[in-house]
Protein backbone atom coordinates (compact mmCIF):
# COMPACT_ATOMS: atom_id res chain seq x y z
CA UNK A 1 0.00 0.00 0.00
CA UNK A 2 0.97 3.30 -0.65
CA UNK A 3 1.58 5.60 2.86
CA UNK A 4 0.98 9.06 2.62
CA UNK A 5 1.60 12.15 4.82
CA UNK A 6 -1.79 13.80 5.16
CA UNK A 7 -0.23 16.29 7.86
CA UNK A 8 2.47 17.39 4.64
CA UNK A 9 -0.21 16.79 2.11
CA UNK A 10 -2.68 19.06 4.04
CA UNK A 11 -0.15 21.95 4.88
CA UNK A 12 1.02 21.74 1.14
CA UNK A 13 -2.52 22.00 -0.49
CA UNK A 14 -3.91 24.92 1.57
CA UNK A 15 -0.55 27.17 1.79
CA UNK A 16 0.73 26.71 -1.71
CA UNK A 17 -1.65 27.13 -4.23
CA UNK A 18 0.27 27.85 -7.22
CA UNK A 19 -0.07 25.71 -9.94
CA UNK A 20 2.22 22.57 -10.81
CA UNK A 21 3.54 21.67 -13.88
CA UNK A 22 2.62 18.33 -14.50
CA UNK A 23 0.96 17.04 -17.45
CA UNK A 24 -2.93 16.69 -17.80
CA UNK A 25 -4.37 13.28 -16.64
CA UNK A 26 -6.21 13.05 -19.86
CA UNK A 27 -5.56 13.41 -23.04
CA UNK A 28 -8.80 13.90 -25.80
CA UNK A 29 -9.39 10.92 -27.69
CA UNK A 30 -11.64 13.06 -30.94
CA UNK A 31 -12.33 16.57 -31.63
CA UNK A 32 -15.57 16.25 -28.91
CA UNK A 33 -13.83 15.65 -25.94
CA UNK A 34 -11.45 18.06 -26.69
CA UNK A 35 -13.87 20.49 -27.02
CA UNK A 36 -15.35 19.35 -23.60
CA UNK A 37 -11.95 19.38 -21.66
CA UNK A 38 -11.33 22.96 -22.81
CA UNK A 39 -14.49 23.97 -22.14
CA UNK A 40 -14.26 22.68 -18.46
CA UNK A 41 -11.16 24.30 -17.88
CA UNK A 42 -12.36 27.59 -18.89
CA UNK A 43 -16.11 27.94 -17.52
CA UNK A 44 -17.38 27.47 -13.82
CA UNK A 45 -20.41 25.37 -15.13
CA UNK A 46 -20.30 22.78 -17.82
CA UNK A 47 -22.79 20.68 -18.92
CA UNK A 48 -22.20 17.62 -20.55
CA UNK A 49 -25.04 16.12 -22.81
CA UNK A 50 -25.00 12.77 -24.83
CA UNK A 51 -25.23 9.57 -24.87
CA UNK A 52 -22.94 6.79 -22.71
CA UNK A 53 -19.58 5.74 -23.74
CA UNK A 54 -18.78 9.54 -24.78
CA UNK A 55 -16.14 9.60 -21.82
CA UNK A 56 -18.09 12.14 -20.01
CA UNK A 57 -17.37 10.81 -16.35
CA UNK A 58 -14.07 9.77 -17.15
CA UNK A 59 -13.33 13.16 -18.40
CA UNK A 60 -15.26 14.70 -15.93
CA UNK A 61 -13.30 12.82 -13.10
CA UNK A 62 -9.78 13.58 -14.93
CA UNK A 63 -10.21 17.26 -14.69
CA UNK A 64 -11.29 17.38 -11.29
CA UNK A 65 -8.13 15.57 -10.10
CA UNK A 66 -5.95 17.43 -12.09
CA UNK A 67 -7.64 21.02 -10.36
CA UNK A 68 -7.15 19.38 -7.24
CA UNK A 69 -3.51 18.69 -7.55
CA UNK A 70 -2.72 22.21 -9.04
CA UNK A 71 -4.44 23.48 -5.85
CA UNK A 72 -6.67 25.09 -7.86
CA UNK A 73 -9.55 23.57 -5.63
CA UNK A 74 -9.51 22.05 -1.74
CA UNK A 75 -12.09 19.46 -1.78
CA UNK A 76 -13.79 16.86 -4.79
CA UNK A 77 -16.83 16.69 -4.38
CA UNK A 78 -19.26 13.45 -6.53
CA UNK A 79 -22.94 13.41 -6.49
CA UNK A 80 -25.67 11.87 -8.54
CA UNK A 81 -29.47 10.28 -7.84
CA UNK A 82 -29.89 7.51 -6.41
CA UNK A 83 -33.13 6.49 -7.86
CA UNK A 84 -32.43 3.61 -10.04
CA UNK A 85 -34.87 0.66 -10.82
CA UNK A 86 -37.29 2.85 -8.51
CA UNK A 87 -35.38 2.46 -5.43
CA UNK A 88 -33.94 5.07 -2.85
CA UNK A 89 -31.21 5.10 -0.35
CA UNK A 90 -33.28 4.34 2.50
CA UNK A 91 -34.12 0.96 1.02
CA UNK A 92 -30.90 -0.17 0.55
CA UNK A 93 -28.97 -2.05 3.93
CA UNK A 94 -26.36 0.01 5.31
CA UNK A 95 -24.61 3.23 6.44
CA UNK A 96 -25.43 5.85 4.42
CA UNK A 97 -21.67 5.37 3.38
CA UNK A 98 -22.71 1.84 2.74
CA UNK A 99 -25.62 2.88 0.83
CA UNK A 100 -23.54 5.14 -1.53
CA UNK A 101 -20.61 2.45 -2.29
CA UNK A 102 -22.73 1.14 -5.32
CA UNK A 103 -23.56 4.84 -7.44
CA UNK A 104 -19.98 5.74 -6.76
CA UNK A 105 -18.07 2.90 -7.87
CA UNK A 106 -16.99 3.83 -11.20
CA UNK A 107 -15.83 7.53 -9.59
CA UNK A 108 -13.77 5.68 -6.79
CA UNK A 109 -12.06 3.56 -9.94
CA UNK A 110 -11.38 6.89 -11.79
CA UNK A 111 -9.86 8.05 -9.00
CA UNK A 112 -8.09 5.22 -8.06
CA UNK A 113 -6.46 4.97 -11.25
CA UNK A 114 -5.10 8.66 -11.15
CA UNK A 115 -4.22 8.71 -8.12
CA UNK A 116 -3.16 5.20 -6.40
CA UNK A 117 -5.10 4.23 -3.58
CA UNK A 118 -3.61 5.10 -0.57
CA UNK A 119 -3.96 8.77 -1.97
CA UNK A 120 -7.65 8.27 -2.62
CA UNK A 121 -8.64 6.53 1.05
CA UNK A 122 -6.29 9.15 3.25
CA UNK A 123 -8.09 12.41 1.20
CA UNK A 124 -11.36 10.66 1.31
CA UNK A 125 -10.59 10.02 5.21
CA UNK A 126 -9.61 13.82 5.41
CA UNK A 127 -12.93 14.78 3.73
CA UNK A 128 -10.71 16.48 0.82
CA UNK A 129 -12.30 13.68 -1.61
CA UNK A 130 -16.40 13.08 -0.79
CA UNK A 131 -19.06 11.47 -2.28
CA UNK A 132 -22.45 13.01 -1.38
CA UNK A 133 -25.86 12.03 -1.15
CA UNK A 134 -27.76 14.55 -3.76
CA UNK A 135 -30.94 13.54 -1.24
CA UNK A 136 -29.01 15.22 1.40
CA UNK A 137 -27.14 18.40 0.15
CA UNK A 138 -29.73 20.60 1.02
CA UNK A 139 -28.71 23.52 3.22
CA UNK A 140 -25.07 22.98 2.24
CA UNK A 141 -22.53 25.39 0.61
CA UNK A 142 -19.57 24.43 -1.52
CA UNK A 143 -16.53 26.69 -1.24
CA UNK A 144 -13.52 26.16 -2.78
CA UNK A 145 -14.42 22.52 -4.91
CA UNK A 146 -15.00 20.95 -7.92
CA UNK A 147 -18.57 19.47 -7.86
CA UNK A 148 -19.43 16.37 -10.42
CA UNK A 149 -22.95 15.71 -10.78
CA UNK A 150 -23.41 12.22 -12.53
CA UNK A 151 -26.52 10.84 -14.45
CA UNK A 152 -28.24 14.31 -14.19
CA UNK A 153 -31.03 13.25 -16.53
CA UNK A 154 -32.60 11.21 -13.24
CA UNK A 155 -32.77 14.48 -11.30
CA UNK A 156 -35.91 16.50 -11.24
CA UNK A 157 -36.27 20.19 -12.20
CA UNK A 158 -36.27 21.30 -7.78
CA UNK A 159 -33.51 19.07 -7.59
CA UNK A 160 -30.99 20.62 -10.44
CA UNK A 161 -32.27 24.15 -8.86
CA UNK A 162 -30.87 22.74 -5.35
CA UNK A 163 -28.17 21.58 -6.18
CA UNK A 164 -27.24 24.63 -8.84
CA UNK A 165 -27.96 26.52 -5.48
CA UNK A 166 -25.21 24.61 -3.76
CA UNK A 167 -22.06 26.90 -5.64
CA UNK A 168 -19.84 28.79 -3.38
CA UNK A 169 -17.02 30.66 -4.23
CA UNK A 170 -14.34 29.70 -6.43
CA UNK A 171 -15.85 26.12 -7.16
CA UNK A 172 -15.99 24.53 -10.49
CA UNK A 173 -18.82 22.56 -11.35
CA UNK A 174 -19.42 19.68 -13.68
CA UNK A 175 -23.14 18.15 -14.57
CA UNK A 176 -23.01 15.28 -16.75
CA UNK A 177 -25.96 13.24 -18.70
CA UNK A 178 -28.27 11.63 -21.41
CA UNK A 179 -31.22 13.57 -21.75
CA UNK A 180 -33.02 10.88 -23.84
CA UNK A 181 -32.36 8.02 -21.43
CA UNK A 182 -34.26 9.44 -18.15
CA UNK A 183 -35.74 6.44 -15.85
CA UNK A 184 -37.89 9.45 -14.53
CA UNK A 185 -40.07 10.24 -17.08
CA UNK A 186 -40.56 13.41 -18.17
CA UNK A 187 -40.32 15.29 -15.27
CA UNK A 188 -36.11 15.13 -15.96
CA UNK A 189 -34.71 18.67 -15.04
CA UNK A 190 -31.78 18.05 -16.88
CA UNK A 191 -32.68 19.50 -20.48
CA UNK A 192 -34.91 22.29 -18.70
CA UNK A 193 -31.65 23.82 -16.16
CA UNK A 194 -29.73 23.69 -19.76
CA UNK A 195 -32.13 25.74 -21.48
CA UNK A 196 -32.72 28.17 -18.53
CA UNK A 197 -28.99 28.93 -18.09
CA UNK A 198 -27.81 28.72 -21.47
CA UNK A 199 -25.99 31.73 -22.53
CA UNK A 200 -24.58 33.07 -19.23
CA UNK A 201 -21.37 34.10 -18.74
CA UNK A 202 -19.08 31.39 -17.70
CA UNK A 203 -21.67 28.71 -18.50
CA UNK A 204 -21.30 26.48 -21.13
CA UNK A 205 -22.77 23.13 -22.93
CA UNK A 206 -21.30 21.22 -24.37
CA UNK A 207 -23.64 18.16 -26.58
CA UNK A 208 -21.87 14.90 -27.46
CA UNK A 209 -23.32 12.53 -30.46
CA UNK A 210 -23.40 8.88 -31.39
CA UNK A 211 -20.70 9.42 -33.46
CA UNK A 212 -18.74 10.58 -30.59
CA UNK A 213 -18.52 7.12 -28.22
CA UNK A 214 -14.99 6.01 -27.75
CA UNK A 215 -16.20 3.05 -25.71
CA UNK A 216 -16.39 0.22 -28.30
CA UNK A 217 -17.05 -0.01 -31.91
CA UNK A 218 -19.80 -2.06 -31.24
CA UNK A 219 -21.52 0.50 -28.37
CA UNK A 220 -21.71 3.22 -31.13
CA UNK A 221 -23.76 1.05 -33.78
CA UNK A 222 -25.67 -0.20 -30.60
CA UNK A 223 -26.23 3.38 -29.94
CA UNK A 224 -26.67 4.80 -33.98
CA UNK A 225 -29.36 2.24 -34.39
CA UNK A 226 -31.59 2.75 -31.66
CA UNK A 227 -31.07 6.57 -32.83
CA UNK A 228 -32.10 5.33 -36.40
CA UNK A 229 -34.92 3.44 -35.22
CA UNK A 230 -38.37 3.20 -34.03
CA UNK A 231 -39.55 0.43 -31.66
CA UNK A 232 -41.99 -1.44 -33.04
CA UNK A 233 -43.07 -3.98 -30.47
CA UNK A 234 -41.65 -7.66 -29.30
CA UNK A 235 -40.20 -9.82 -32.49
CA UNK A 236 -42.64 -12.21 -34.17
CA UNK A 237 -41.73 -15.99 -34.87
Amino acid sequence: DVVVDMNEFTSRHHTHRQKSCKHPLVQARNQAQGQYLAAIRSNQLVFGLGPAGTGKTFCATAMAVEAFERREVSHIIFTRPANEAGESLGFLPGKVSEKLEPYFAVFHGYLTDMLGRGVVECAMKKGYIRFESLAYMRGKTFDDAFLILDEAQNCTRLQLKMFLTRIGERSRVIINGDTRQTDIGAGSGLLDAANRLQGLNSVYIHEFECSDIVRSGLVKTIMSRYEQTVYQGPLQG
